[in-house]
């Protein structure tokens, strides 16, 4: 009856697929979080600690670079979200259940062919990943912590600076 039908149902989830998603849509929303929320405290340390505005006109400065910066990670966030679709799309379509319905030779060895061209495109984009990782998780630790040197300095001779680029030869 009923619950033949909903064990047979349940049978064809493929939960690897279903947690990678899962663990996918994590990452990606918390690197986007995390990317916005640091860049965002910069443009704030930048105005307050070092009293820099934005150029007026259409040239190019350091505000400017940080609003598309913030543009990249939502487009990189997008096509994650969009793969991560195809990937959970795919992860149903190779379940045992489905090789079951539609058997044939053809369909298989098309299955197998998608199945790799995936494969090797996620590795890619792992390696991709940890490049985007590593060029961005620098930028985030020298956010944190001039955040925590502004946050804790003390006011000298009523002046607003928290960091005093002269002890590093600037």
């Amino acid at each position: 009856g009923c619950f033949e039908c909903c064990i047979k149902c349940l049978g064809g989830i493929p939960y690897a697929s279903l947690i990678a998603t899962i663990l996918l849509y994590a990452g990606v929303a918390l690197f986007c979080g995390c990317g916005h929320e640091a860049l965002s405290g910069t443009v704030n340390i930048l105005q307050t600690y070092f009293e820099m505005t934005r150029a007026a006109g259409d040239v190019i400065d350091v505000f400017t670079m940080i609003d598309i910066f913030k543009y990249v990670i939502y487009g990189v966030a997008a096509a994650f979200f969009v793969y991560g679709i195809l990937l959970m799309v795919e992860g149903f379509f190779t379940t045992g259940a489905i090789k079951d319905l539609y058997g044939d030779f053809k369909i298989t060895t098309c299955g197998r062919c998608v199945s790799a061209w995936f494969i090797m495109l996620t590795y890619i984009f792992m390696l991709a990943w940890l490049g985007v990782t590593a060029f961005t998780s620098l930028p985030v630790y020298m956010y944190f912590n001039l955040w925590t040197i502004c946050r804790n300095a003390t006011v000298v001779d009523g002046a607003n600076l928290c960091l005093d680029l002269r002890q590093y030869g600037m």
